[in-house]
């Protein structure tokens, strides 16, 4: 007999549990202290089981017959309703366990075994942007709510600011997400991040980094003589122009990497992003992927020695940040240092890469030497990771003469700077780009000295990694037994050996050496200079020398006479005038010859001297 509303509530104790029949299998059992249950009996397997249905009067008659007929249907269908809902109810709890954020966080710790820390590292936007545009929106919610739809709603919001290379890169993580949780997350059955760039906005065309051509460098260089601001970073701007390397390497770089004894600098390979990928290849070993090496012209050498010397204990890189020692300076401070200069949308610090590729090429040397120098990739994955390290020794003569026409742009020379280089190959068949040169053709013509050098590279199969202690000169191809040969001096490069020779004389003093023998202050001495009351040297960024003669009253009486006739003169000119022999004094400089008798001769050669040059 069917159960009433009212039997039902008016069940009573009996300090026995007992149970009232309802129909198709529904029972109330009342318990010897009044509770009441409502439990369903059917049959599985062959045998009888029950199941609770809910408490009377949280769970009506009414309530309860509608639950025994969804739990009826589902044994009608072969489906176990006590299993059923055993795992509804797991899968309300996976859902509260299993939000979006808690799964993004795992995905995360996951992508930490393979990704690089770092500001501006694939895992710093990760976090960064994924915090800003997606878990404030999907956070909360669970892992098997989540659709397409809620997918490509986020991506259209982030699409209508034009941040379109952000949604691009939330698509493909998204995809990356959902996949790592369709492994690890039980019950998730599909993945509606994939195919979401059907409906992708099209990207506009890429914009590169702007770069200058060789008729805008005089202009380049002349804003880097006139900046104002940090001397180290206008070091480091001339640095990256002398070297190609990028931007993050110049900014990582530590005084460890140099080389001044070999002029190199090597960049170990979890620094270069070249060669990142290759090393969380599994089972490729950091010991076995070679560094990447910059050889260094004579220019940068000077600039790396004049950063070395100022280096403190607390120091950890090359290029120190202002306010820490222990940190880099920013990624914004060179190209922050370049719109200050007037380049903005001009040229980056990356834009400079492009700028030494494009002249490079224009000017004739190989391709796979440029690309060598600028570590660009290799199509040829075979010796990709070995050209970081290969014609070391052709890139050495090759940048020293960019170094040199830097130095001719910077003097507004444009057209011998940007005339064609003349270089003879040797085994210029080994190379790609100039399989159909002959092997002995010189290339093209200009007013610069013609040089030899190998155009070979080693053999990569069974080659031991190259180091800068292992580094030797490069053999040519077409002897394998006859040695690089030395590139000639220019012009140039003799100057600046012959200045710097007379720079580091033991008779041109440092500031503070002098400062100390003339009895005065550092900041006294400094004033002198600038009121042009001392002579004093400078070379690069090595400091002030100061001749040691000036300590006699006599000599110094005559460099005083000589800037008071020629106020503007330049220090080395004035330098050479007073040292150099003169065939008036029988050959003798005027600075060694001088005396109180004669002064007023001694002076008056100095001076026409000073005219005529």
């Amino acid at each position: 007999m069917a159960l009433s509303e009212m039997t039902v509530r008016h069940a009573r104790i009996t300090g026995n549990d007992y149970t009232l029949g309802d129909s198709d299998g529904l029972t109330l059992n009342v318990t010897a202290r009044g509770g009441k249950v409502w439990l369903f009996r059917y049959y599985w397997a062959g045998k009888q089981k029950r199941m609770s249905l809910g408490c009377y009067p949280q769970i009506s008659l009414k309530d309860a017959r509608t639950r025994r007929d969804e739990a009826r249907a589902l044994v009608a269908q072969g489906i176990n309703p006590y299993e059923h809902r055993k795992q509804q109810r797991l899968a309300v709890h996976a859902a509260k366990e299993h939000t979006f954020e808690a799964v993004f966080n795992q995905w995360v710790e996951f992508r930490r075994l393979s990704l690089k820390e770092g500001r501006q590292s694939t895992l710093s936007q990760i976090l960064r942007i994924f915090n800003k545009d997606v878990l404030p929106t999907l956070g909360g919610r669970s892992i098997y709510d989540i659709n397409r739809h809620d997918l490509l709603d986020l991506l259209s919001r982030i699409e209508q600011r034009k941040a379109l290379t952000t949604a691009e890169k939330c698509r493909t993580w998204f995809n990356q997400l959902f996949r790592y949780a369709l492994v690890k997350i039980e019950g998730l059955e599909h993945n509606p991040a994939s195919d979401l760039d059907v409906v992708a906005l099209p990207k506009p065309p890429v914009t590169h980094n702007p770069f200058l051509r060789m008729d805008e460098l005089p202009g380049l260089m002349a804003a880097l003589r006139n900046y104002g601001g940090a001397n180290q970073t206008r070091l480091g701007l001339r640095l990256l122009l002398l070297t190609g390397v990028r931007t993050g390497e110049l900014r990582l770089a530590t005084p460890d990497q140099f080389d001044l004894e070999k002029r190199l600098w090597v960049i170990p390979a979890e620094v270069v992003k070249q060669l990142q990928l290759a090393m969380r290849k599994p089972g490729k070993q950091v010991a076995n992927i070679p560094p990447y090496i910059v050889p260094l012209s004579v220019q940068a050498l000077e600039i790396v020695r004049h950063l070395l010397e100022q280096v403190v204990p607390a120091q950890c890189y090359l290029f120190a940040h202002r306010s820490d020692l222990s940190k880099r300076i920013s990624e914004n401070t060179l190209n922050g240092a370049l719109r200050r200069m007037g380049y903005a949308d001009q040229l980056t610090g990356h834009g400079m890469r492009a700028t030494i590729s494009t002249a490079l090429n224009e000017i004739g040397y190989p391709k796979v030497w440029v690309d060598a120098q600028l570590s660009h990739a290799d199509p040829d994955k075979v010796s990709a990771a070995y050209n970081h390290a290969e014609y070391v020794e052709q890139r050495r003569t090759m940048m020293q003469d960019w170094a040199n026409r830097l130095d001719l742009w910077g003097q507004g020379q444009l057209k011998a700077a940007s005339s064609p280089l003349t270089i003879r190959l040797e085994g210029a068949a080994s190379l790609p780009s100039l399989e159909n040169a002959n092997a002995n053709a010189v290339l093209c013509s200009s007013g610069f000295p013609a040089t030899t050098v190998s155009a070979s590279k080693k053999s990569i199969s069974n080659e031991p990694v190259l180091n800068a202690d292992q580094y030797s000169p490069v053999l040519s191809a077409s002897t394998q037994t006859e040695q690089l040969r030395e590139p000639q001096v220019s012009e140039i490069q003799r100057q600046r050996a012959e200045m710097l020779a007379t720079y580091e004389a033991s008779n041109n003093l440092p500031l503070l050496v002098f400062a100390k023998l003339a009895g005065k202050s550092r900041d006294q001495i400094n004033r002198d200079i600038k009121a042009r009351r001392l002579l004093s040297l400078s070379l690069g960024n090595r400091g002030q020398r100061i001749p040691d003669w000036q300590l006699d009253p006599l000599r110094h009486k005559l460099v005083l006479a000589a800037l008071a006739r020629f106020p503007d003169v330049d220090a080395w000119r004035l330098y050479g005038a007073l040292c150099k022999p003169h065939e008036r004094l029988k050959g003798r400089a005027p600075i060694d010859m001088l005396n109180m008798e004669n002064f007023e001769g001694t002076a008056q050669i100095v001076c026409s001297a000073l005219g005529s040059s």
